[in-house]
This record gives C-alpha cells, structure tokens and sequence, in this order.
C-alpha cells in the first residue's frame, strides 16, 4: 500500500479508479481496504476512491495508548486531503469513520462536496452500551477466536503483539468521551447527505438515523432491511446500488488532478 505524510503520521490509504475525489472512512477494528475495496470497485468509473486506514488500524501506526479520539481522526483527514491537494472532496464514512465524517462535516463543512453516513447516530448511546459489550477483548478471545485471530493479523504487523486487544479500549473510550454533536451543529451540515443504517443494527436504532436524516438539511435516508450494523457486508445488495445512485443524483464536482 501506499502511504503519505499526514498530521505527523504515515498513512497507508489505498485507491481505486479516476475522477472526483472520495474519501473513505472505515470503521473500528478495520481497515481502508478490508472494509472499502468492495465499495471502491463499484464506484471507481465514477470517483477516485481514496481508502486511509485510520490511526492506530492496520498499516498507519500509532500508539493507542495516547488516545484515539474523534477530533484527531478528523484533523487527520483533513491532513490526508492536504496531502493530497484537495481542497474539497467527497466523504463516506462507515461506523466509527461515520462519526469522524459526521463531526467534520459539522466543524469544516465547506471542505466537502458531499456525505454519506452508513451506520452511525450522533447519540451516544446505545453505542457505548453495545460497544462495550460487543468489543470485549476477552469475549472475543474467549467465544470468537476465528475474529480475535483476523484482527491480530491485520494490526499485530504494524502495531505490536497484541495491539487489537488495546485498539478495542480505546475505541470504547473514544465513545465514552467523544464530545456530542449540537442539535445546531447539525442543522447547519448542508451538502447533499445519505444516511444509511440496518433495521437491525444494535448500534443504531431505525428511530436515531431518521432523526439524523431529518436534522441535516439536504439528508436522506436508507433504511436497510434485515441487515444489522456491517452494511458494506456486500450480501447486502441494496447498499451499493443506493450509494451510486445518490452520486449520480448530485453535482460530482471536477476531478482529482493527477500530482504523480
């Protein structure tokens, strides 16, 4: 993979295809390219998909110990887009990426073009209730060693032995303290906006994504059915469809320009 220079990090990101910019947020526990290749191939004759694998995950390296808050997520993203010469961009962003995408675009929307939040509210709860039960390292070691396996894999390289069990800390503590997102704050997001959750999403009650389409000026929603909160899980036939199609709904804006 790649890597760039950004916000004192060396991001690995991934990209696919040619055109106006995308950038792709994954969620805890993930990486640009486990989670968004699927997705960037579907939309590569649109965009250019640009996938960075968040601080702390897979190949960009931090030390979790020091935090993994939203607010450096979002100036990292921003360096990202720096990085690479945009000054604006299109932004999807899926669980944990979808609240670094969410607040950005709250704190620095004129940077983007457009949004998509796939599985993702703006309340804190039942997140952390769910992700404390659910991201418990020992239950997952204890009753899902095939997943405890797969994260070591993908994060032990590049982070430590044993940094998935630290990751999966530091995610919930990133919930518990993650500042919320004023009724006003989102209100004044005004791009074009997809709001995606599963009717069956522990994470993400049907009631809050509504709620969130409906407070965002330009939102729309998608309500997936018997799906729970992987949507990019892509037995999920309906969610890449509904995302190109929103793209081909709305004004794309001029291409990336080629800096090689």
């Amino acid at each position: 993979m790649p890597t760039i220079q950004a916000n004192g990090l060396e991001m690995a990101y991934e990209a696919w295809g040619a055109g106006p910019p995308l950038i792709l947020l994954h969620g805890a526990t993930g990486s640009g390219p486990s989670q968004m290749a699927g997705l960037a191939a579907s939309l590569k004759a649109t965009v250019r998909a640009l996938a960075p694998d968040a601080r702390g995950h897979a190949g960009t390296r931090w030390d979790v110990s020091q935090g993994l808050r939203t607010a450096d997520l979002v100036d990292d993203v921003l360096a990202f887009a720096d990085a690479l010469g945009l000054d604006t961009f299109h932004l999807l962003g899926y669980s944990m990426g979808g609240m670094t995408a969410l607040t950005l675009a709250a704190q620095h929307g004129a940077r983007l073009r457009s949004l998509v939040l796939v599985s993702i509210a703006a309340e804190r709860e039942p997140r952390l209730a769910v992700g404390r039960a659910l991201l418990d390292p020992e239950r997952i070691a204890r009753d899902d060693p095939a997943w405890a396996s797969a994260l070591a894999a993908r994060h032990d390289r590049m982070q430590g032995d044993g940094s998935w069990r630290r990751l999966l800390a530091a995610v919930v503590d990133d919930i518990a303290s993650q500042p919320l997102l004023t009724p006003a704050q989102l209100r004044g997001i005004d791009r074009p906006t997809l709001v995606v959750a599963g009717d069956r999403d522990p994470f993400v009650p049907v009631d809050r994504a509504w709620q969130l389409s409906r407070q965002i000026r330009d939102g729309r929603l998608l309500i997936v059915p018997a799906a729970g909160h992987d949507l990019l899980d892509p037995r999920h036939t309906l969610v890449t469809p509904a995302i190109a199609a929103f793209y081909a709904s709305i004004d794309l804006g001029p291409p990336m320009e080629d800096r090689s």
